[in-house]
């Protein structure tokens, strides 16, 4: 099939006006959060299920491979296009389309923005607790997709604790529904399988999550510690204590000196970490935690503590944290995230481990991350301009992951394996592994045409961006 025949058989299925085409107006499409770059052939703007489903039957069917893309915030490649490949993109599917209080659920599209969703149940007093860092632009369906987390997923765990049911298109078109409004469902966990399979089994169109009630009362500290030492120490006597906060957060001083650049946040200049830990639950149940969170910080070596229960004081609390990465443009221009999982208890050991991994490459890595479920957030800062720059923080970058994997950790806690951490799969999963999930794989997507090139190690370094035709298409 020729290219411009394809084009036009996706125009009439969606609209002339919602198929981009143009190589400068694909740019901004080339690239997500993260370091690699792709130019898709041309972006798709479905409206419904219905055309999600043509759009994939046509693609299926002149062999053009596939990606489905959120709002681009994921940091580890999986909105890039491989060569040939077109995006199917969804801000015109971004209605809440029904919230049913009494079942505490809601039913959305894939393209509706998570603080959107949160800030509308609200109203109904209830919440969406997931919540990215990303959270004012990243939609639901990149969140499916690489089954993201956030502060809050400590106490209430990542995306797939929150969604019931999925309407699904599958390579082929097929349209089919996983999971259920029931909070159970007999059967295989198919819904569980979906989420986090970073679009290599099909595309999310309706989704169906849980919501919470908003707590009675929430609290919020900030610990400032002289050293990461100290901070990891207190992290590790909170969560012995039996108490689980809803959020417990660390930032290291070079990200701190970053974000006191570009905005206040309280923080003061010469301190080595701090700690930001959320309370949320009844009133005496808060008042009673909170006197021992207060009180483990102090005794684990805190030279300050502050406490927030009004929301405006609060917010500026969660300022810093919430700006980090944004702020660190004020010490280079790019940054390179790996988001390694390592045991609570060995987080002053990694850290050390990844300060000599930056001093041996001569950079410098910032570290903000969720302390109290021991995932990492190494953020490796450089300028691309530089010449060899980007191939020494990739190769930096294994070397963290390998030091997370070494601890008796792993590769990702929310940010997913796509192009970034796929040659480094085979330090956590053997052949028979990987064969296990290729299989299932094989079952939603035996041809491979949706997010091909993921996840898997294939030893192919990513294409540059190129307005290239697909196997079996001209241009």
């Amino acid at each position: 099939m020729e290219f411009k025949q394809f084009l036009t058989g996706l125009q009439n299925i969606v609209g002339e006006e919602n198929v981009v085409f143009h190589p400068e107006d694909l740019l901004v499409f080339e690239y997500d959060g993260s370091v690699d770059r792709g130019l898709p052939q041309a972006v798709v703007f479905p409206a419904s299920t219905d055309e999600v489903s043509q759009v994939i039957t046509l693609a299926h069917g002149a062999g053009v491979p596939m990606v489905g893309r959120g709002t681009g915030t994921g940091l580890s490649g999986g909105a890039i296009a491989p060569p040939g490949a077109i995006q199917i993109a969804f801000p015109r599917m971004n209605h809440i389309l029904e919230v049913d209080t009494d079942n505490r659920l809601a039913l959305v599209e894939p393209g509706v923005i998570n603080l959107d969703l949160d800030t509308h149940v609200r109203k109904f007093g209830l919440r969406y607790a997931p919540d990215p860092s990303s959270q004012r632009a990243c939609s639901l369906g990149g969140n499916i997709a690489e089954n993201a987390g956030g502060p809050h997923c400590l106490a209430y765990g990542t995306t797939t604790n929150h969604v019931l049911g999925m309407e699904v298109v599958l390579e082929d078109g097929t349209v089919v529904n996983l999971g259920s409004m029931a909070r159970e469902t007999v059967g295989y966990d198919l819904r569980g399988v979906f989420t986090g399979s970073e679009g290599t089994f099909g595309i999310a169109t309706r989704i169906t999550v849980r919501l919470l009630p908003v707590p009675e009362s929430v609290r919020t500290f900030l610990g400032i510690f002289p050293n990461v030492e100290s901070a990891c120490t207190a992290v590790s006597a909170i969560i012995e204590n039996g108490i689980v906060p809803a959020a417990l957060e660390m930032i290291d001083a070079l990200t701190i000196q970053a974000v006191q650049k570009v905005s206040d946040a309280g923080y003061p200049d010469d301190a080595g970490a701090v700690l930001l830990i959320e309370l949320e639950g009844l009133q005496d149940e808060v008042d009673e935690i909170g006197s021992e969170v207060e009180a483990a910080l102090w005794d684990t070596g805190a030279t300050q503590v502050q406490a927030a229960q009004e929301e405006g004081e609060r917010e500026q609390l969660w300022v810093g944290r919430k700006g980090a990465l944004g702020a660190l443009g004020a010490l280079a221009p790019n940054y390179f995230l790996v988001d390694g999982v390592v045991p609570r208890t060995k987080l002053a050991e990694v850290l050390g481990q990844v300060a000599e991994v930056a001093k041996r490459y001569d950079i410098l890595i910032a570290n903000v991350f969720h302390a109290g479920d021991g995932n990492l957030h190494p953020c490796l800062l450089f300028d691309e301009r530089e010449p060899g720059a980007l191939e020494k923080i990739v190769e930096a970058g294994a070397e963290v992951l390998r030091v997370c994997v070494d601890a008796g950790g792993t590769l990702t806690g929310e940010h997913g394996v796509g192009l970034e951490k796929k040659e480094q799969m085979p330090l956590v999963f053997s052949d028979e592994d990987m064969a296990a999930m290729l299989a299932a794989r094989q079952a939603f997507a035996p041809k491979n045409s949706l997010n091909p090139g993921k996840i898997f190690p294939d030893g192919v370094a990513h294409a540059p961006s190129a307005h290239s035709s697909a196997p079996g298409m001209t241009v």
